[in-house]
């Protein structure tokens, strides 16, 4: 039988990762983590991908998924940088209570853009999340996922459950020196890529280049829609805070790409499957949780145009460095 964390104390936070080999493992441990918490009357949360979904309710038996949210991690964590949110809202609604929540924000099949966003959202729930009463277990495939995947689990995680054992992890480390070593350079594109730089006045200038770009590629109108707001509050955020200008890059994904705007014809284009934008300035990332929580509607300057990128993209790559500050957005097509 795998051990599962002790409940949080009074003013305490548990983040562990569940290490499993198998369904057996997987179910071992975070079935015990649940009936735990149900025993204890504690609200529990289960973001895990879709088929573990299935698997742990029957496990449950008829019944036992009584007092559980269940979340679909695949729909809830496409982009990794929608999910520490969604926590943190979970143990909102249920203040003065501790809070229970399995987290799999990482699974076999994910890019390594994937990954690395959501390793860094691993780090930063330990920010979010200090001082407060939460357990939040983490299971990671160790068969299916990388080496090195796993090893990151352990920098993001103070303890782990492995074969049965309950472990510190001596690799744990700071969010802040975990994040400065994700900020590991882009790769650049494939193929031809447009490009616009601009300054204040110019956030009228970036929207109009940007919509006459999308509108030769197969973007639906939606995506569209979403692709130039994004955009449109990245280039505010570098007018304001990093430094006054900033550089826009524009390029396709999965097919034939655009090169200038209007380039794409809708017959040369059809295996184009998404579009990246990205955001370059001069600025910092004074707050790593910036976006990554829901901003205050009384707070004057909350993260808001962040916040907003998340939710309309699929995917947002960051990137703070010496050079400057990088944001690259990929959106789907449909």
């Amino acid at each position: 039988m795998i051990t599962v964390p002790a409940p949080a104390g009074a003013g305490a936070f548990v983040h562990a990762a569940l290490f499993y080999r198998d369904l057996a493992e997987y179910l071992s441990g975070v079935d015990g983590f649940v009936r735990a918490a149900l025993a204890a009357d504690e609200p529990v949360l289960v973001a895990v991908p879709g088929p573990r979904l299935d698997a742990l309710r029957e496990s449950l038996g008829t019944g036992g998924g009584a007092g559980i949210t269940w979340t679909d991690m695949t729909e809830l964590g496409r982009n990794p940088g929608r999910v520490l949110a969604a926590l943190q809202e979970f143990a909102d609604r249920h203040r003065g209570r501790a809070a229970r929540i399995v987290g799999e924000p990482i699974w076999p099949g994910r890019s390594p853009a994937e990954v690395l966003e959501a390793t860094r959202h691993e780090a930063l729930v330990n920010t979010a999340f200090a001082g407060r009463p939460a357990t939040v277990l983490c299971p990671y495939d160790v068969v299916g996922l990388a080496p090195d995947v796993v090893s990151d689990a352990r920098r993001t995680h103070p303890t782990s459950i492995e074969r049965g054992r309950d472990l510190q992890n001596p690799a744990y480390a700071d969010a802040s020196a975990l994040s400065a070593d994700l900020d590991r350079p882009l790769p650049e594109p494939a193929g031809p890529v447009a490009r616009l730089a601009y300054s204040h006045g110019g956030l009228a200038d970036v929207r109009e280049y940007a919509e006459e770009w999308a509108r030769g590629t197969v973007m639906s109108p939606a995506r569209r829609g979403d692709l130039i707001m994004a955009i449109s509050e990245a280039a505010a955020n570098s007018l304001a805070h990093g430094g006054g200008k900033g550089t826009l890059r524009l390029w396709t994904v999965g097919g034939p790409a655009a090169a200038e705007p209007g380039a794409v014809g809708r017959g040369t284009a059809g295996a184009v499957t998404g579009v990246v934008a990205e955001i370059h300035d001069g600025g910092l990332l004074a707050d790593p949780l910036a976006g990554r929580r829901r901003p205050s509607l009384a707070s004057a300057d909350g993260g808001r145009g962040l916040w907003m990128i998340h939710q309309l993209c699929d995917l947002v790559e960051v990137r703070a460095t010496e050079s400057g500050f990088t944001l690259r957005l990929h959106l789907a097509t449909r």
